[in-house]
């Protein structure tokens, strides 16, 4: 820990807040990507009310595993004021989505490019496994016989499953607007494009330089890795797998696991602000109600 101090004092400051700025940037990119997807589902909410939702289920993502806590907190303060659950959870679900599809694009885009640099097969086994799962995914969401075989097994659960199927078919119809889609697409693109490169400059301020081809490789791989909810906000998970896959290209493991608590340290921080803006929509709600 002493070590891990020590680099971050004598880090590049600039370069430092240069990254934490980028970071901040492609989470005001998220906030636009789920409002174009609520609009899409008819749900023309003021900005201010998506926002605070929004902002909120950032915060509560830094205690509940994973992103699942924060997507539901989210889910449940937007229906609420809009009275229009299935469409709110829709739009999370398909914001999972659209960052999920575009986050393998780059990584399998940078194995591309950088395949003859990778020789841990871990790499290509990780990659593999993420690919299946977003094609069964988009599969089972998408597919016009799986939509009909898997509406056909919800019925069998009662109001359940006729809230699920509900919710399905809201996700199957949103296929039918590909512009939509597209421009979503490209924003989710954009946020990930930015992920990496925020850490390979939280790198260059500890002075430690390596092909920035391995970044836009592994940070995807371990966003998802981050992503399974047995960790409190991914930590842990987070530090362990920049540990074990940038120590296979030369970066030493104090580096690996300061660079990961740095970017978490940047997330704390936002993650911080949207818990006053929840205290703030909460204590306005109680003063309503009174």
């Amino acid at each position: 820990m002493t070590r891990i101090l020590q680099a971050v004092y004598k880090s590049n400051k600039p370069i430092l807040i240069f990254a934490a700025v980028l970071i901040s940037f492609g989470y005001i990119i998220g906030f636009f990507r789920w409002r174009m997807l609520l609009k899409g589902l008819n749900l023309n909410l003021p900005r201010s009310l998506i926002f605070r939702s929004f902002c909120i289920g950032f915060f509560f993502n830094l205690f509940f595993p994973s992103t699942i806590g924060g997507d539901l907190c989210r889910s449940a303060d937007l229906s609420a004021v809009s009275g229009q659950p299935r469409q709110v959870v829709a739009s999370v679900v398909l914001d999972r989505l659209s960052g999920y599809t575009a986050l393998t694009v780059v990584a399998l885009g940078a194995l591309l490019i950088g395949h003859k640099l990778i020789t841990e097969i871990a790499v290509f086994f990780v990659l593999g496994i993420i690919v299946i799962l977003l094609v069964s995914i988009l599969a089972i969401l998408f597919n016009n016989f799986l939509f009909s075989k898997v509406s056909k097994f919800f019925s069998y659960f009662g109001r359940i499953g006729e809230a699920l199927s509900n919710l399905y078919y809201e996700i199957y119809k949103f296929r039918e607007k590909k512009k939509i889609i597209s421009k979503n697409f490209l924003f989710s693109l954009i946020i990930q494009l930015i992920i990496p490169l925020s850490f390979y400059l939280l790198s260059l301020a500890l002075a430690t330089k390596i092909s920035l081809v391995y970044f836009f490789i592994f940070v995807p791989i371990i966003a998802v890795i981050t992503a399974v909810p047995i960790s409190i906000g991914g930590l842990g998970l987070r530090e362990a797998s920049s540990m074990f896959f940038f120590t296979t290209v030369g970066m030493s493991a104090e580096i690996a696991v300061t660079i990961s608590l740095l970017s978490f340290f940047i997330i704390f921080l936002l993650g911080t602000a949207g818990g006053v803006i929840y205290v703030f929509a909460f204590s306005n709600r109680r003063l309503q109600r009174d």
